[in-house]
């Protein structure tokens, strides 16, 4: 059911399917932050304010499970030890890059209206 007419009772909908992609707080967050490029867990910590190490890890742990972020060690091969690298997967991109940006973008032009500081038109 790809025409946009899904309904709240079809297990298999793909707005629902999309939507589980990113249903945790900070999941979209991690893979806005990993569209910069491959980057160290520690970095992550510093360049996302507000998120726990235990629940950072735990979001890596869920996408990383969900194919959307991969963990390379710092050859750039599958992780064995420290000092490993997460980046977005090739689907973790096209997510982060199109409709998560996408989104991202909409809530920027509709921050006033989101916030309730407008009145509606």
């Amino acid at each position: 059911m790809i025409d946009g007419t899904c309904q709240t009772f079809v297990s298999d909908c793909h707005v629902r399917a999309a939507v589980e992609l990113i249903n945790h707080t900070w999941d979209p967050v991690v893979l806005s932050a990993l569209r910069a490029g491959p980057t160290r867990r520690n970095d992550l910590l510093g360049r996302i304010g507000g998120i726990s190490d235990k629940v950072l890890t735990q979001t890596l742990h869920r996408l990383r499970t969900r194919g959307l972020v991969a963990r390379l060690d710092r050859d750039g091969r599958v992780p064995g030890g420290r000092g490993a690298v997460y980046r977005l997967s090739p689907l973790g991109q096209s997510f982060a890059e199109g409709p998560l940006a996408q989104l991202a973008q909409w809530a920027a032009a509709n921050q006033a209206a989101l916030t309730g500081s407008s009145t509606p038109s």
